[in-house]
């Protein structure tokens, strides 16, 4: 069975460069305190650890 993760958005990407807006959507995160279950892979990993100042982690 595969692992997954849970992240959670903490801070808004405004005022921010438009990257990081498009690293939160593509996670799936839109609002605030919304958070998604992803599965645990090399690629999500690479986007969380992009944008790890606005959001927290849970395995």
């Amino acid at each position: 069975m595969a692992t997954e993760v849970k992240v959670t958005l903490k801070k808004s990407p405004i005022g921010r460069k438009a990257y990081f807006a498009k690293v939160l959507k593509g996670l799936g995160l839109n609002r605030l305190h919304q958070t998604v279950t992803l599965q645990d892979t090399p690629e999500i990993r690479g986007m969380i650890r992009k944008v790890n100042h606005m959001v927290t982690v849970e395995d």
